[in-house]
């Protein structure tokens, strides 16, 4: 039996989604390679007037590194909603996730927009260089977690999202691992009419809607959770994608990531 197999974790959520037929699961599914995948999460606001340049950059990533390279996500946080625009992406969660990146890469200074690839902070996102020498030292990293994702439609507007995190024995020994599996959308349009960005048009891509994590256990026993999820009316699930990655949150290591982009129909009606 290999590594894989004895030791799993499958994430099964049935989610609302505008699907009139079934989809076979063999037309969208992904498994991750043998090497580590950079995770780039870029912390931003619609009430931040310097993030448009980073949503941007942010979406022209994928045009430059293919998906056996890189997962980019964009978490908007709720810490500029004050300032008089209220961010419809943001989630307090995800402000407490850069904090805690932040406290990891030896700073409690939060700021937007925010850069950490492979959850250490990359300040300097933008310069290409930069970027590029990050994500192939990441990529020469063999991968420490095998993932593999699953999305279907099963429903008039269900679908099933089926994600497996599996641990080679050399790394059963951890305490601290978690895995996460992350519905997110893309081609989102916001017209700003307060704060900083008033007036402006924005468009986002890679948009984390669901974060949902799960802690895996050491060792090799198999663990499986199943959970639905209600797809927001204002959601479009033709434009839904699924990223999945495991960290260790002692020490601020990503193991593995995956991303599977959207492949779902369009809602109905």
């Amino acid at each position: 039996m290999s590594w894989q197999a004895l030791a799993s974790l499958t994430l099964i959520s049935a989610t609302i989604l505008g699907a009139p037929h079934a989809v076979a699961a063999s037309s969208c599914t992904r498994t991750s390679p043998g090497h580590t995948v950079a995770l780039v999460e870029l912390y931003t606001s619609e009430g931040c007037s310097s993030c448009p340049p980073a949503d941007r950059w942010l979406s022209r990533l994928p045009s430059r590194f293919p998906a056996e390279q890189l997962v980019p996500l964009a978490l908007h946080v709720d810490y500029w909603d004050y300032i008089g625009w209220k961010d419809p992406f943001a989630q307090a969660q995800f402000s407490d996730r850069q904090r805690r990146l932040a406290r990891l890469s030896g700073t409690t200074t939060i700021y937007t927009p925010g850069v950490f690839a492979g959850m250490r902070e990359l300040r300097g996102w933008n310069n290409a260089t930069t970027l590029e020498r990050r994500v192939r030292e990441i990529n020469r990293l063999p991968a420490r977690a095998d993932i593999s994702v699953g999305m279907r439609a099963v429903g008039g507007r269900e679908a099933e999202i089926e994600v497996s995190f599996s641990l080679p024995p050399t790394e059963r020994f951890r305490q601290s691992l978690q895995g996460v599996l992350v519905l997110y959308e893309e081609q989102l349009v916001s017209d700003v009419r307060h704060g900083e960005n008033r007036g402006v048009t924005l468009r986002h891509d890679h948009v984390v809607r669901q974060w949902s994590p799960q802690t895996l256990n050491a060792g090799s026993e198999p663990q499986r959770m199943r959970k639905t999820i209600t797809l927001h009316p204002d959601w479009n699930a033709a434009e839904l994608g699924v990223a999945a990655f495991v960290e260790d949150l002692q020490t601020g290591e990503v193991l593995q990531a995956l991303a599977l982009p959207g492949c779902m129909p369009a809602a109905a009606g």
